[in-house]
């Protein structure tokens, strides 16, 4: 059952109107337990809305270039935590994290929050957004190698055989229907043209049928209304648009229009301040306006310089050599997979560029999903189109990011002043304002902590989120802003921007927060573009106050008196602190997360003070015969 407090938190946060929508979804679900939940029958079954029988996908209208010869045949998809697709693939209820599986209830009543006692719902979901499914059937249609649609025919019977409309783990999240739906979409076009079985394409039709009228009746609302609704309004509308359905198109485009302005900032940052859910965002809607583009549907006013603004926000977090400043939640999350491994903000980033007036990196015409969305011609195009070069210091004070980088580009800094997240849930954001990362020649130095897991394990979902378990200050042992659940947030830390300035080649940035209000934090980065940066954290007001610095698990760290010493890939890293008052500097053991599902432990540098002033210095030694000073 679910936690009472939790249940009462969570209420406040909703509006009357949210409330009352959330009633009549209740009230739905139970025709569908009435309707679903007295016989197992799989979403292939037949259409389960007569209003749709007159409705037939036009597989020519998602325009893959079939006459792509650059491909893989990878039979196999990357799953969360590392966990090997082989032994997982025909497992589509395993717990992942324990040995057991998630049971085959009714999906309403299924409770897969914070199990213990199974695992992460998200991990599983990887799994069931069936990446593989478009991945066999491209293989199929680029080789005609039956091998390939064999695997693909016997996984799709056994899932849907295990898996009934409405009944399982893969059925609890409107989202990951509509993603599944998306990849099953992929899957009828790539086979459309083959000699696939045709009792292969009807199935697929009717599965695609259902599942874009079920999320049309589900999608996202109000404080849940984020990622989640881009993706579902995306896959209403591509499923619209393949089979000619005005209503569907026009749902997609009127929510996808509305959502825009709402979940983002003018200066193009994502309002969920994660630049993991920009990129997913990202992609919902590229893959849409490909779409609309391609079938000359007009595409509304406002989207282009929107998503070119927001290019331009990633873009700007990338650095020279692939690395990528990331702050918030980030559960590798993406639609389309036809590679088997997909590099995600190149891909993206390498979308837009087919799609707008700029393209946003140097290179991305080897990534595989681009050339089956893409001619040749058109990926030829898009390489010689302007291209948008970020700024050496860029502040983007709406959104409360500043990406700073070294003029030979070695260095990559990124800085968080914004908001916790995104509406009343806040729901991935992190309490780390004012921290920061540094990466020097595209390897992570003073780094972020990543995530983790989302839906067990709760003490490391909330250690991950931790200030102490970031580059910035606590007081008296305390967050910045409050927890009150996993994706839940209470009292919150107000960040602002005081001064963002570039002297003599120099970048300041003043900001501060009040998340220990009375006590104000300020802080004030000073980066010569070179390589030296100092940091003077302020704070108004008494308290035991530490400072921390999360290292890369590749460095060894050495504290002594006022500073560390500080080794990784040949690099040393010198560290001094200034104290008005008497300080201690010790190392410490942290937490770090290189990728979803993954954990492992780190050195961190703390530094104890009851004073109010402290100024961190950061040297960088690259050589004995060359130095570079950070």
């Amino acid at each position: 059952m679910p936690d009472t407090a939790w249940l009462i938190r969570r209420l406040k946060a909703m509006s009357v109107p949210e409330v009352a929508w959330r009633v009549s979804q209740k009230l739905l679900q139970k025709k569908e337990e009435c309707r679903f939940g007295r016989r197992k029958q799989p979403v292939t079954v037949g259409l389960f809305n007569r209003k749709l029988a007159a409705l037939s996908l036009d597989a020519g209208r998602m325009h893959l270039n079939l006459d792509n010869r650059h491909f893989s045949l990878n039979t196999e998809i990357p799953l969360l935590g590392g966990y090997d697709y082989a032994k997982y693939k025909e497992k589509w209820n395993a717990g992942f994290q324990t040995e057991r599986k998630w049971p085959l209830e009714f999906s309403y009543s299924l409770e897969y929050k914070q199990r213990d006692d199974i695992g992460d719902a998200r991990t599983n979901w990887e799994l069931n957004r069936h990446f593989q499914f478009a991945l066999l059937s491209k293989n199929y249609a680029a080789s005609g190698k039956t091998e390939y649609l064999e695997e693909f025919c016997g996984l799709f019977e056994d899932w849907n055989q295990k898996n009934p409309f409405l009944w399982g783990i893969s059925w609890t999240s409107v989202m990951e229907a509509a993603i599944r739906c998306s990849s099953w979409c992929y899957a009828y076009c790539f086979l459309k043209g083959t000699d696939a079985p045709e009792k292969l394409l009807t199935k697929l039709q009717t599965g695609i049928l259902n599942m874009t009228d079920y999320v049309a009746n589900h999608y996202s609302r109000y404080s849940s209304a984020n990622n989640h609704l881009i993706v579902e309004a995306f896959s209403i509308g591509q499923t619209g648009i393949l089979c000619s359905y005005e209503p569907w198109i026009r749902l997609a485009l009127e929510l996808l229009t509305e959502e825009l302005p709402r979940q983002n900032y003018a200066d193009g940052v994502n309002r969920e301040l994660s630049l993991h859910y920009q990129s997913f965002y990202l992609e919902a809607m590229g893959l849409m306006l490909r779409l609309l583009k391609k079938n000359r549907i007009a595409v509304p006013d406002t989207w282009e310089p929107m998503l070119d603004r927001m290019c331009r926000y990633v873009a700007s977090c990338m650095g020279a050599h692939g690395e990528t400043v990331v702050f918030g939640d980030d559960d590798e999350g993406k639609l389309l997979d036809l590679q088997g491994g997909v590099d995600h903000y190149p891909y993206v980033l390498g979308l837009y560029s087919c799609l707008l007036e700029n393209r946003y990196l140097e290179r991305f015409e080897d990534c595989e999903n681009l050339r089956w969305l893409f001619s040749s011609a058109e990926l030829e195009r898009a390489a010689k189109k302007p291209l948008f070069r970020p700024k050496q210091y860029a502040c983007f004070r709406e959104g409360g990011s500043t990406i700073l980088r070294s003029g030979d580009e070695r260095i990559l800094i990124g800085i968080d002043h914004g908001a916790l997240g995104f509406g009343s849930i806040a729901a991935h954001g992190h309490a780390d304002a004012l921290s920061f990362q540094v990466f020097l020649d595209g390897n992570p130095v003073f780094v972020d902590p990543g995530t983790y897991l989302y839906h067990c394990d709760l003490e490391s979902r909330n250690a991950f989120r931790k200030t102490e378990n970031h580059n910035t200050a606590c007081i008296d042992g305390r967050d910045q802003s409050e927890m009150l659940g996993p994706f839940l947030w209470g009292k919150r830390a107000e960040c602002r921007l005081i001064t963002f300035s570039e002297e003599n080649g120099q970048a300041v940035l003043t900001a501060e927060h009040d998340g220990y209000r009375p006590v104000i934090h300020r802080r004030e980065f000073r980066f010569d573009g070179k390589g030296v940066l100092e940091i003077l954290d302020t704070f108004s007001g008494g308290g035991k106050k530490e400072i921390y610095f999360i290292l890369t698990p590749e460095a060894e760290a050495e504290v002594s008196g006022d500073g560390a010493v500080i080794r990784a890939r040949g690099t040393t890293i010198e560290m001094h602190f200034r104290g008005g008052r008497d300080f201690t500097v010790e190392k410490v053991e942290k937490i770090y997360s290189p990728k979803y599902g993954i954990k492992t432990k780190t050195d961190g540098i703390r530094v104890s003070l009851t004073g109010e002033r402290m100024v961190s210095r950061i040297e960088i030694v690259q050589a004995p015969e060359k130095e570079i000073r950070i």
